[in-house]
């Protein structure tokens, strides 16, 4: 369920495989990376064994010499060439900036500038995915953070091969789900300082949305950019790329299997709700925000409540909470119900129809305590989960114009409800 690969040093890793594509196809698992810098990589260890055990055979590293020769590479190893292409020309630091800055609008006019004075090393950084993918041989890109230079090379790789914008803005923003790992590791290197810019780290969906509608612009697309601005062929370059790192979904999915979260499940519970709730950002929906669930409210809905888990083979699909009452935002009300809350599935890489499942095991619950009715609610501002739940059956039962999740802002929700068992 999770894009970010388990290592110790490097907590942005991620493979790019599994975004979708308009033409019903998907990008191969396992074939291109992104990852922070692999300088953090020291041979001898468990992640250089994960590393090397990935299969890949170019190391794309986008740093200036400057910072490679104070932080290190990636030790040399015959399995894999290394390049170094700085497409970054105009050096600036993030952790200075004043707290007044937006990063949306001032990170994308730093992209933009790198879009224009590294076409060189860029161009080059797309050759050599290019050639990658002809072989099939696994490739990473990297930077420092894994964010900003690598988010640019990554937009404009997803971009050749199709990939729709809102999901290119989706991968940009799961560099949120490492921020804080990237944060302690740049207090630990600073005297235990704090950056002077509170987005310093951070990856608001903002920045590639205005770098992207910047580069569109002006140019007209992606591929007018790799044309005009890289002398390249886009139309034979996004050719081999679609080839080579496309494939077609799956016609046949596992069956799920279920199971009742533990307390051990919390940490896993916030990474699945937080990369959600990018999910839905980067859709333009504003319901959810990373960060507003943490371990203790998932570790009291374990003890007070259930928490259920879905999985295709071994791999996490999704999860919903079950409580047995829920007076914030239905008032006082006899044991008759079950109330579901967080149903949510893993974007991309749940099997078709997970949510609808996952529903469907809360509401087996609920009757197996004699409670006749399952109930919901959904934010008045969000029809489409609305006409979801009524697709499942659910009816609208009611509006609670002042709901208080905790948060301090109350906020109107559409009550709803499904008589079971009848």
């Amino acid at each position: 369920m999770d894009r970010h690969l388990p290592f110790d040093e490097l907590p942005n890793f991620r493979d790019l495989g599994g975004y979708p594509t308009p033409d019903g196809r998907r990008v191969r698992p396992g074939l291109l990376y992104r990852a922070d810098s692999l300088g953090k990589l020291s041979e001898n260890t468990d992640d250089w064994t994960r590393f090397l055990g990935l299969g890949i055979g170019t190391v794309i590293d986008l740093r200036y010499p400057w910072e490679i020769e104070r932080r290190g590479r990636v030790p040399e190893h015959p399995s894999f060439a290394y390049h170094n292409l700085s497409i970054e020309h105009r050096p600036y630091d993030q952790a200075v900036l004043t707290p007044d800055i937006e990063p949306g609008p001032y990170l994308a006019e730093r992209y933009a500038e790198v879009a224009e004075d590294g076409t060189e090393e860029i161009g080059r950084a797309l050759e050599l995915v290019a050639a990658a993918a002809e072989t099939g041989t696994p490739l990473v890109f990297h930077c420092a953070s894994g964010k900003d230079r690598t988010g640019l090379l990554a937009a404009l790789v997803l971009g050749l091969l199709g990939v729709p914008e809102e999901t290119i803005v989706e991968d940009f923003t799961l560099t949120e789900l490492a921020t804080p790992a990237l944060l302690s590791a740049w207090q630990t290197r600073n005297g235990g300082r704090t950056p002077a810019w509170p987005a310093w780290g951070h990856a608001p969906e903002a920045v590639m949305r205005l770098f992207l509608a910047g580069l569109t612009s002006r140019y007209g697309s992606v591929e007018d950019y790799v044309t005009k601005a890289l002398s390249l062929d886009a139309t034979a370059l996004s050719t081999t790329l679609r080839d080579k790192l496309l494939e077609e979904k799956p016609t046949a999915w596992p069956e799920l299997t279920y199971r009742r979260a533990t307390e051990a499940d919390a940490v896993m519970l916030v990474r699945l709700r937080d990369s959600a709730a990018l999910w839905q950002l980067a859709r333009g929906i504003d319901q959810w925000k990373p960060g507003e669930k943490d371990e203790a409210h998932f570790l009291r809905r374990v003890r007070e409540g259930e928490v259920w888990l879905a999985y295709a083979d071994e791999t996490l699909a999704g999860a919903c909470e079950l409580w047995w009452d829920d007076p914030a935002a239905w008032g006082p009300r006899p044991p008759d119900a079950g109330y579901v809350h967080r149903l949510m599935t893993t974007p991309h890489t749940a099997p078709p129809g997970t949510g609808r499942r996952l529903l469907a095991q809360a509401e087996s619950r609920i009757t197996a305590t004699g409670r006749p009715y399952a109930r919901l609610d959904c934010l008045s501002s969000n029809p489409r989960l609305r006409a979801y739940y009524e697709s499942a059956g659910y009816t609208v039962v009611g509006e609670q114009r002042a709901k208080d999740g905790g948060s301090g802002n109350p906020y109107a929700v559409t009550l709803m409800e499904r008589r079971l068992g009848g």
